[in-house]
């Protein structure tokens, strides 16, 4: 089977068995699985408020890893991650000790009910935009067909995000 590159945005704003918010992302991002692949390429962790009723600073990240699993095997492995370290379904950006989403991957685009690639939020939070650019500053959308330095550029600059 042939390999995918994914890029995985990491999130943590709670303490768990790792310790505080930077361990968690920071675990993640060592982390090595053989079920479904490496970490190729990590960003340093950043702090970022919290959206919706959050109320915790988070401490965010980007990964690449290189994986032969599927958009919808990947996201369920992600899925239990999160489970595995408490989080449940059905809460929208509250609280938690960890956040895995599939930002982009080498296949371009992927639309199912439950996983859309590239994510549908990306492009309007400098969370994620950040420190993609530092890993894949000219990875580009395949929906916009802009790089990720553009985008965070537009992000910045205060312009329309597409």
């Amino acid at each position: 089977m042939i390999a995918s590159t994914y890029l995985i945005g990491i999130g943590s704003n709670r303490w768990g068995r790792q310790g505080g918010p930077r361990a968690i992302v920071a675990g993640f991002l060592a982390h090595s699985d053989p079920h479904w692949g490496a970490v190729i390429a990590a960003s340093d962790i950043m702090s970022s408020a919290p959206l919706g009723p959050g109320t915790r600073t988070y401490a965010n990240a980007v990964a690449a890893i290189e994986t032969t699993l599927g958009p919808l095997e990947l996201l369920s492995h992600l899925k239990s991650i999160e489970s595995a370290h408490g989080r449940r379904a059905g809460r929208r950006w509250g609280d938690r000790i960890i956040d895995l989403d599939i930002i982009g991957w080498s296949g371009g685009i992927f639309s199912s009910p439950a996983l859309t690639v590239p994510h549908r939020e990306f492009r309007k939070r400098r969370f994620v935009l950040g420190p993609l650019c530092e890993i894949a500053p000219g990875w580009r959308d395949p929906v916009t067909h802009l790089t990720a330095r553009h985008l965070l550029t537009r992000l910045d600059r205060g312009r329309p995000r597409t």
